[in-house]
């Protein structure tokens, strides 16, 4: 199961979130390869098809799509060096497949006022994404010195390979020595690979928990400079974010249903920040759904987008993937809309597919094995 560690400065709403997150928490024995920790939250991804599938069957029994949330340690200026608990937060961010960069853009913690202590004394969006930032360019910089080190010896005998490699790792270091991040180089998919064995903590996909302020309010139009500011910031590094309420997450992570809709309303809370977060980092990480469905279970998988149907028939179990004969295929959409498996072959919309056959989102599928 791939994950998302959740990293930022001190008080900035990241165990909050991971709290608040992990009341969306689904059980780990569904999902046989996940980590069992209490820093890990194994996060059930938000999809009504799942639901309308499960009572188009009247299934039993529903699982969803799932992905890991690490909260890790806090962050402290010259972590690179071994400050704080600088040398676990390097060590954890290296085990994660993307990076959740929490974020603080509020001055208070609640509606009385309360000042929740920031690390630095104020708020300052910009300079605690620059500190993080360059925390792990400080960090990528040794990793790639280091290994450029280590080649000058193969080079210097004429080993196309590890002159490959040293020209690829130069490359990144003019970039992590203009303080960006080495997953803004353009770089062909070989070449990634070529390096793949260093990773490097800024290679990783980033998307960025815009922290606002409790009680469901909105930025005081002063506050809207500045959130112009952090956006374009995030948004030229060719990165996503998602403007969320972590206090008010965690306050109504105890609702579900009506009773959570009633509660929104009476605080004034119309974002769906938390799950808009779950979503975006499922796609973050390359991820998609397909379905399987009948009376006894309704599934939803998680495959890598682009696999093919055999690909994604191992994530049901690998003998799937090698003793694939076909696959029935229809879409969710065509699915809902025909009323059932008999209908659908019978208008032909139930489709056999065979092992070229790269599976799209929302596919409910029938392997045959």
């Amino acid at each position: 199961m791939l994950s998302i560690g959740i990293v930022g400065l001190p008080n900035v709403g990241k165990s909050t979130l991971f709290n608040a997150l992990t009341k969306k928490s689904v059980p780990a024995e569904n999902y046989p390869f996940c980590t069992i920790d209490p820093s890990v939250g194994v996060v059930a991804v938000p999809d009504k098809r799942l639901y309308d599938l499960s009572e188009f069957s009247k299934t039993e029994k529903t699982i969803p799509a799932a992905i890991e949330f690490v909260d890790i340690a806090g962050l402290v200026e010259g972590a690179s060096k071994g400050e704080g608990l600088g040398n676990k937060f390097l060590s954890n961010i290296r085990e994660v497949d993307a990076i959740l960069h929490m974020v603080r853009i509020f001055a208070t913690s609640d509606e009385t006022g309360t000042e929740q202590i920031h690390v630095y004394g104020n708020i300052d969006p910009l300079r605690d994404i620059k500190v993080i930032n360059m925390e792990l360019i400080l960090a990528d910089m040794d990793s790639v010195q280091n290994r450029i080190t280590k080649l000058a010896k193969d080079v210097k005998r004429g080993d196309k390979d590890a002159k490959i490699e040293n020209d690829i790792c130069a490359k990144i270091l003019t970039t992590l020595e203009d303080e960006k991040l080495a997953n803004s180089v353009d770089l062909r998919d070989e070449e990634r690979d070529v390096i793949k064995s260093l990773h490097l903590l800024t290679m990783k996909p980033v998307i960025y928990g815009l922290n606002k302020k409790t009680g469901g309010e909105n930025l005081d139009e002063t506050d809207i400079e500045m959130f112009k500011k952090i956006t374009n910031e995030i948004e030229s590094a060719g990165s996503q974010f998602v403007v969320l309420d972590a206090k008010t997450e965690f306050d109504l992570s105890e609702f579900d249903g009506e009773d959570r809709e009633m509660m929104k309303d009476d605080i004034g809370h119309n974002d769906d920040g938390i799950d808009v977060l779950i979503q975006k980092s499922y796609t973050l990480l390359g991820l998609m759904t397909y379905f399987t469905t009948g009376v006894k279970e309704t599934r939803a998988w998680t495959v890598k987008i682009g696999s093919t149907a055999p690909q994604s028939g191992a994530a049901i179990h690998t003998d799937f993937e090698h003793k694939f004969i076909r696959a029935n295929i229809i879409s969710f959409d065509e699915l809902i809309e025909v009323g059932s498996f008999a209908d659908a072959r019978a208008v032909g919309k139930l489709r056999t597919e065979g092992k070229e056959y790269i599976v799209k989102d929302g596919d409910v599928i029938e392997f045959m094995v």
